[in-house]
C-alpha cells in the first residue's frame, strides 16, 4: 500500500504546537478531537507516537493521522518591491 502524499501546510512561524498543527492542517476538526486523536497514540510525528499536544513542531516536521499526512511550512518570501 502507497503512502499518501504529503500536504504542505503554511505556518506564520515557529516552532507551532501539535495540537494546533493538527486543526490547521484539517486532520483534526477541533482542539477536542485534537486532544482525543493525540490522548489514542494515532498521532505520529517523524514516524514515532506523538502523545503531549504541546509538543512543538518545525518546519519539515511529518505529521500523520492514519493515512493523512502533513507538514509544516514557512511562506516563501515574496518578490520585493
Amino acid at each position: 500500500m502507497a503512502k499518501s502524499p504529503i500536504v504542505g501546510v503554511e505556518i506564520r512561524e515557529v516552532p507551532i504546537r501539535v495540537g494546533q498543527f493538527l486543526k490547521l492542517a484539517g486532520l483534526a476538526e477541533d482542539g477536542g478531537q485534537a486532544k482525543a486523536l493525540l490522548e489514542a497514540g494515532e498521532v505520529m510525528v517523524n514516524g514515532r507516537p506523538e502523545t503531549r499536544r504541546g509538543a512543538q513542531l518545525t518546519a519539515g516536521d511529518v505529521v500523520a493521522v492514519g493515512d493523512r499526512r502533513a507538514r509544516p511550512v514557512l511562506p516563501r518570501p515574496g518578490p520585493t518591491d
